[in-house]
């Protein structure tokens, strides 16, 4: 066992700190990883930084939200036919109006 002299001796040869932190987020393709109320250590050893984190850790799965779409095929359609536009002009301006083929019909005409 290090005596507590010893140990703060250490700790500055280490370039040791403690962090007062409340939480750590670890963000992993695998979902996040949290540790609320951790002891956290930085170090820089050789020119190399280092943290250490102690506590309770749980993993929380990333729910993946799915795009919704603005627009259907419908709309581009629609666009399309009532502008006599190209699909990617359709596109554009459906996008532009927020999905609203209105909006898209009267943006395209306003243009020519």
């Amino acid at each position: 066992m290090i005596n507590p002299r010893e140990m703060r001796r250490l700790m500055r040869q280490l370039k040791a700190k403690e962090i007062d932190a409340y939480e750590v987020i670890i963000k992993a393709r695998d979902g996040d990883y949290i540790v609320e109320d951790p002891q956290v250590m930085y170090m820089e050893i050789q020119g190399q930084k280092m943290l250490q984190v102690v506590g309770e850790m749980k993993k929380v799965e990333v729910e993946k939200e799915e795009e919704e779409e603005l627009y259907t095929e419908e709309d581009v359609q629609l666009v399309m036919q009532q502008t006599g536009c190209t699909e990617g002009e359709a596109r554009k301006a459906l996008e532009e109006a927020d999905g609203e083929p209105a909006e898209a019909i009267i943006s395209i005409m306003s243009k020519r």
